[in-house]
Formats: structure tokens, C-alpha cells, sequence
């Protein structure tokens, strides 16, 4: 491993404001469970967490621009969520967080209704038929969402993959959840749109090549 990123792993555990999941447990409750704003972030505000968070520039820029809430990027790859956690810390930001985890534990970090928003980021699209479950708008993944958000809470879906698209539309149809807002080129579509335009690192290089964004804000 690269000397910089064991510094950075070793820099991630010390930031207050980082939960790493115990890897070696499987069957837990985190003890911060149901307690997330008033005891992570000393506050009641509601909670928005963004699933497969990357280099957390989604979080970081969401708490920003939206200090009466509170943001929580979740992600695997510590060497990724380092680079948000290093912004949020130098920053001095109270209302952003990082959880080390893989997304399908979530359950085992919130109860229910305690989260009332969540946001997926271009997410692995998991092409191969196989791995339909892996997909983060897939029925069971909806499942899970529904167990943490609260009774109408909110799911936002942004991505290049017109095949994770056009499979999360066919989910939403068969469910029969009501669509808020939606978009297959949210440039063209929403111009100026404060959440939309914001970039992360991903998304940058996708405009690039002149692929168009897909949206869908939906409701559980």
C-alpha cells in the first residue's frame, strides 16, 4: 500500500467526526444508533445521508450550502471518504459526517425514521444480471431505505448509466412510488439547479466525454 494513502488511513482515525464500522463484526447495532443528531451532531436537525459518498464532495458541499441540516457520506473505501473528512475538518463544519461501511449495514447504524433523505451519487451501475441485488435502487436496497427514512422520505438518484437509469425507472413503476422530479439530461433539463450542478470528481470526467446526467428524485 502507497505510503500516502496509509497516512491517510491513519489521518481518518483521528477525526472525530469518522465512524468506522467494527470490521470484524457482522451482527451489531452501532451505539450510535437512533442518537445521530442529537448525540453525533448536538442537534435535532434532519438527517440527509448520501450512499457511496466517494471522495465525499456531494456531502461536503450538500452541508454547505444547507447548514439547517444535517449530512452523513457513507462509503467503503477509506481512501476515498478521507478527502471530505479532510475538507469537513479543516473547514470546521459541525453539520457533516462520514460512516466507513458497506451500504447494504445500514440498517445497522440507524433506526427506523431517523433519516429523512437520501441521495445516490453515481453508483457501481452492476451491469451483470448477477449482481441485480448489489444495485443501490434495487428492491432490496429500497427495503432498507424504507426501514431508516421516515413515512414519505425522499431517495435521489444521479447517474451517467443509462442502463442503472432505465432499471430504476422500472423499479419506481412496479412499486408504484411517486416520481418528484426526473431528468435524462439534467443539463438540459435543469440549468442552474443548486443541488444538480454541483460536480464530483466522477461526474467531471463523465461531462467530459458528453454524457448526459440522469436524475430522479422519488418518494418511499
Amino acid at each position: 500500500m502507497a505510503k500516502r494513502k496509509l497516512q491517510n488511513f491513519a489521518e481518518l482515525e483521528t477525526f472525530e467526526h469518522v465512524i468506522q464500522h467494527p470490521f470484524e463484526k457482522d451482527d451489531f447495532d452501532h451505539p450510535l444508533k437512533g442518537k445521530w443528531a442529537t448525540e453525533f451532531f448536538g442537534n435535532n436537525k434532519p438527517i440527509t445521508l448520501e450512499l457511496g459518498c466517494g471522495k465525499g464532495e456531494y456531502t461536503v458541499a450538500l452541508a454547505q450550502k444547507h447548514p439547517e441540516r444535517n449530512y452523513l457520506g457513507i462509503d467503503i473505501k477509506g481512501s476515498r471518504i478521507w478527502r471530505g473528512a479532510k475538507t469537513a475538518f479543516e473547514e470546521n463544519m459541525q453539520n457533516v459526517g462520514f460512516i466507513r461501511t458497506q451500504i447494504d449495514r445500514i440498517t445497522n447504524f440507524f433506526n427506523e425514521g431517523e433519516v429523512d433523505e437520501i441521495w445516490v451519487t453515481f453508483p457501481d451501475p452492476q451491469p451483470q444480471k448477477t449482481r441485480t441485488r448489489k444495485r443501490l435502487t434495487s428492491p432490496p436496497f429500497l427495503d432498507r431505505y424504507r426501514q431508516i427514512l421516515k413515512p414519505g422520505g425522499i431517495v435521489h438518484l444521479k447517474t451517467d448509466s443509462a442502463f442503472l437509469f432505465a432499471y430504476t425507472e422500472e423499479v419506481i413503476a412496479e412499486q408504484k412510488l411517486e416520481v418528484l422530479r426526473i431528468s435524462h439530461d439534467i443539463d438540459k433539463d435543469f440549468p442552474g439547479d443548486e443541488l444538480l450542478e454541483i460536480r464530483t470528481f466522477y461526474e467531471m470526467k463523465f461531462r467530459q466525454t458528453g454524457v448526459p446526467i440522469n436524475y430522479v428524485k422519488f418518494k418511499l
